[in-house]
């Protein structure tokens, strides 16, 4: 078992504490900190999944949504005196073990028990990365197309939203999704 530095481990301590806190609030009414749990559950199931599944993206995001599925439905289940991190990679090695079962694979055989805490090892890293990769690919597109791309794809503004803040027209807005996203694919293509 590879060893963990202590900053490390105080960070996934931290991790595990929020989570934790987060998770517990939901279950008191507080609709904030349980959206913002599910948001970072998320997070890190994609990159446990993904490490997991590679090249089967619309596999990786089913089997997040049945595990936060499962994590809501099943949250009467969780002891509240133990730690909350090992329950949940519970959950999610249990949906993966299920999925290459339902695929006819032995692979579930191979599904090693790690440690708990491995399931968020990697997720801040790996969301880092897809930032880093969007924020280059973004920055070759013209103001016209980025600029309506950021703010309603990413930040979630509205298309009026959003023609107010960058002073272009609505159906100029439109359209510069519309291209940009266009534009971006076709960047993506070239580049792998």
């Amino acid at each position: 078992m590879p060893r963990i530095s202590k900053d490390k481990e105080g960070d996934l301590q931290g991790r595990e504490d929020r989570l934790r806190n987060n998770f517990l609030k939901g279950l008191t009414g507080d609709a904030q900190a349980y959206h913002e749990l599910l948001m970072a559950l998320a997070t890190h199931l994609r990159a446990f999944f993904r490490r997991r599944l590679m090249g089967a993206p619309d596999e990786v995001e089913d089997l997040v949504q049945e595990t936060l599925l499962a994590v809501h439905t099943r949250r009467h289940t969780y002891c509240e005196d133990q730690p909350f991190t090992p329950w949940v990679y519970a959950i999610a090695r249990y949906k993966l073990v299920d999925f290459f079962r339902a695929q006819g694979s032995r692979a579930h055989v191979n599904v090693p028990m790690e440690d708990d805490m491995d399931i968020f090892t990697t997720a801040d890293r790996d969301a880092n990365d897809a930032q880093r990769d969007l924020d280059g690919l973004l920055q070759d597109l013209p103001d016209k197309q980025r600029l309506p791309i950021m703010h309603m794809k990413i930040d979630g503004l509205s298309v009026a939203e959003t023609a107010r803040k960058t002073g272009l027209s609505e159906s100029a807005v439109k359209v510069g999704v519309h291209r940009g996203l266009k534009a971006l694919s076709q960047l993506v293509r070239r580049k792998t």
